[in-house]
C-alpha cells in the first residue's frame, strides 16, 4: 500500500511561530509525495491536538505521521503513544525538531529560520516514506539485582530492593561494609558516629533473607545485557585466603555505588608532607577518635590551636577539580565542634573561600560562631601561605572582609579539608563501560530527567560514584536507583527498542573493525554459510551507529536509519 502521511507543524505557543512562519512551512510541504494531510497547531502536545491526531489517523487511513515541533527528547514518546492509540505502529512516526534546530538557533533571521524549518520537515517526510512497522525486542528478565559497593548508598539501595521482594547481591571489595562512613566521627546534623550507623545497618542486613552479602569480592567480568547479566566475582587476595576464589551470579540489573576517594594533597601543597603538623581532615578525625586523655596531644605535643583550610582539592582555580565537593564545609565544622567539645579552650581558625554548609548544616556554622571559632575568607587566587615556625606553624592569609588585610597566626596544627575525587583503582567503570563526565565521576543520562540511569541499559548509579554528595543525598539517590533497577527486574519481560544495527551477510567478510569500535560489546564473529561474518546481539545493541562507518564493505546498516533513508534526507536538505 502506498504511504499516506499526515504532517503537523506546531507553533509551540510562540516559541516556534515567533521566528518561523509555520503557515509558510505548511504550504511548502502540503504537496510533497505521500502527504495527504497537513495542519498547523498551537500546541501539538496538547490534549486537544492529540485527540485530533487520533481522529485524523483513523478517518484518513494514515500510514505515517510527521510532527514538526520541539526536541524529540521531550515529546517523541508522546506522539508515538498517540499513534499507537489510533492503531498505527509507533515506528511509522517521525519527529522533526524545528524549535531547537530552527527557531531558537536562528532567532535573528526569521526568513532563514523558516527556510530551514521547511527543509527539516521535508527531510522528515522523506524518512517517513521509508518507515516500516517494527516490533519491540522482548527479553526475559532475572528478578535479582547486583549492588556493587556497600557504603551507605549501596546498603540503603539493597534494603530498598529487598523490601520490594527483589533478590539482592550486595558486593563489597573490603572485608567490612560501611565505606567512607566508617571514618566519620560524627555524622551531621545528627550526633551519632558513622560506625554506629553502620553497626545498626549491618544488623538489619543480616536479618534480610533477600540480601546476600559478599564481602571481599570484586566484579572481574561482566557478560550479557539488561535483564540477564552474568557477573564473575573474584575474591580479593587481601582477604587473607591463599588463592582468590571465584563466584558467578546472574542478575537482571546492576546498581553501582562504588563511592569516592578523598583528595590527596601534593607534596608541599599547604606544607603537606613537608611541615610537621599539616594533616588532612581524614587523618585529623582519626587522631581525634583515638584521643583518650583530657588534653589533645599529637606526637607528644599539646595542641592548643588548629587552623582548618577549606577547598583543598575542590573549586581549584589551577587544577582539574573545579567542582565543589559539597560535604567538606559541613565535615570540617562538625570536626571543629567535636574538637572543642572534647577539648574546651582550643582555638579554632576556619580559612575558607566562602562557606557552603547549606540546609540544616547552617546550624553547625551558627554553633561554631557562637563558640568563638574565627572565620576568615581568603581570595580565590590568593590562598593561605603555610610556613614552618620552629615548633609552631605560621599561617598567613589575606582576609576579604577587612579589605584583603594580611593576617598571621601561629598554630599547632593545620587541617587540610580535602574534597572528593572519583575512586581510584576501581575497575567497575571499565568492566561495564560506564561513561564519565569532565569531573571523572560516572555520568547519568540526564541530571533531571534520568538522574540515576546510565547509557548502558540495566546499569544504574547511586551515591558519590556519580559526584560529590553528603550522606542524605547519597541515600536519596540510592533509593531512586533502587526503584529504577526494580522497574527493570520486576517485569519478568522487557521491551527494548528495535532500532539496532543489522548485517548484510552477503557483503560481510569478518575483519573485526566493527567489534573494536562497538562501545557495548554487541558484535561477535560467527561462522555461517562457509565464511566468518559479524552477528549483532540485538538485546545489547544501542543503535548508536558507530560500527557503520568503519566497515570497509559497507555491510552494516541501522534499522530505521538505512543508507536509502539517510541519502533521501540528504537529497532534500541539499536542495
Amino acid at each position: 500500500m502506498d504511504k499516506r502521511i499526515g504532517v503537523y507543524i506546531c507553533a509551540c505557543g510562540g516559541n516556534i511561530s515567533d521566528y518561523v512562519n509555520i503557515e509558510k512551512v505548511r504550504e511548502a510541504v502540503k504537496d510533497e509525495n505521500a502527504v495527504v494531510l497537513s495542519k498547523t497547531t498551537m500546541f501539538a502536545c496538547g490534549d486537544a491536538n492529540q485527540k485530533d491526531m487520533d481522529s485524523d489517523i483513523k478517518e484518513n487511513n494514515l500510514s505515517g505521521i510527521v510532527v514538526a515541533s520541539c526536541s524529540p527528547k521531550l515529546h517523541l514518546s508522546t506522539f508515538r503513544a498517540v499513534s499507537e492509540r489510533a492503531g498505527l505502529n509507533k515506528y511509522n512516526y517521525v519527529h522533526a525538531n524545528i524549535r531547537e534546530q530552527a527557531s531558537w538557533a536562528h532567532s535573528d533571521n526569521k526568513e532563514g529560520a523558516t527556510q530551514k524549518a521547511i527543509l527539516l520537515v521535508k527531510a522528515a517526510i522523506a524518512k517517513a516514506r521509508h518507515a516500516v512497522s517494527l516490533e519491540p525486542i522482548r527479553i526475559k528478565s532475572q528478578n535479582s539485582v547486583a549492588v556493587i559497593g556497600a557504603g551507605i548508598a549501596g546498603i540503603k539501595a539493597a534494603q530498598a530492593l529487598s523490601a520490594m521482594n527483589d533478590l539482592v547481591y550486595l558486593i563489597e571489595k573490603e572485608e567490612k561494609i560501611g565505606g567512607s562512613l566508617l571514618k566519620i566521627n560524627t555524622v551531621a546534623p545528627e550526633t551519632v558516629s558513622g560506625e554506629a550507623i553502620i553497626k545498626r545497618l549491618s544488623g538489619e542486613i543480616a536479618k534480610e533473607q533477600n540480601i546476600t552479602l559478599l564481602t571481599g569480592y570484586q566484579v572481574a567480568e561482566s557478560k550479557g545485557n539488561i535483564g540477564d547479566f552474568t557477573l564473575k566475582l573474584q575474591k580479593n587476595l587481601q582477604s587473607g585466603e591463599g588463592n582468590p576464589s571465584e563466584r558467578v551470579i546472574n542478575v537482571g540489573s546492576v546498581l553501582v555505588a562504588t563511592g569516592f576517594d578523598s583528595y590527596t594533597p601534593k607534596s608541599g601543597e599547604y606544607g603537606f608532607g613537608t611541615i610537621p603538623g599539616v594533616v588532612t581532615l581524614e587523618h585529623f578525625n582519626s587522631l581525634l577518635r583515638k584521643q583518650k586523655e583530657k588534653v589533645f596531644t599529637v606526637d607528644g605535643k599539646k595542641i592548643k590551636s588548629v587552623a582548618f583550610i577549606y577547598c583543598v582539592g575542590s573549586r581549584q582555580i589551577k587544577g582539574e577539580n573545579s567542582y565543589c565537593s559539597r560535604y567538606c564545609c559541613t565535615a570540617a565544622l562538625r570536626s571543629a565542634l567535636d574538637t572543642t567539645e572534647k577539648f574546651p579552650g582550643i582555638d579554632i581558625y576556619h580559612l575558607t573561600r566562602g562557606m557552603r554548609s547549606y540546609g540544616k548544616q547552617e546550624l553547625l556554622y551558627k554553633e561554631a560562631n557562637k563558640r568563638g571559632d574565627l572565620f576568615i575568607q581568603f581570595p580565590d587566587r590568593e590562598p593561605p601561605v603555610i610556613e614552618d615556625g620552629d615548633g609552631e606553624i605560621i599561617v598567613r592569609v589575606k582576609d576579604i572582609l577587612s579589605g584583603k588585610r594580611e593576617l598571621e597566626a601561629n598554630v599547632d596544627m593545620v587541617v587540610l579539608v580535602t574534597g572528593m575525587v572519583s575512586a581510584k583503582g576501581d575497575n567497575t567503570g571499565a568492566i561495564f563501560k560506564l561513561p564519565r563526565g569532565r569531573d571523572n565521576f560516572y555520568n547519568e543520562i540526564h541530571m533531571k530527567l534520568r538522574p540515576v540511569e546510565t547509557a548502558i541499559d540495566g546499569i544504574t548509579i547511586a551515591g558519590c560514584c556519580q559526584g560529590p554528595k553528603n550522606s542524605m543525598e547519597s541515600v536519596n539517590s540510592a533509593l531512586a536507583a533502587a526503584i529504577k533497577s526494580h522497574s527493570i527486574v520486576s517485569k519478568g519481560e522487557l521491551e527494548l527498542e528495535p532500532i539496532v544495527a543489522f548485517v548484510d551477510e552477503m557483503k560481510c567478510s569478518w575483519c573485526g573493525k566493527c567489534l573494536q569500535t562497538c562501545p557495548f560489546n554487541a558484535i561477535t564473529p560467527i561462522d555461517k554459510g562457509g565464511k566468518r561474518i559479524a552477528e549483532i546481539t540485538n538485546s545489547v545493541c544501542k543503535g548508536c551507529g558507530m560500527c557503520l562507518p568503519v566497515c570497509p564493505e559497507d555491510a552494516l546498516e541501522l534499522i530505521s536509519f538505512t543508507n536509502k533513508e539517510i541519502e533521501d534526507m540528504i537529497d532534500v536538505l541539499s536542495q
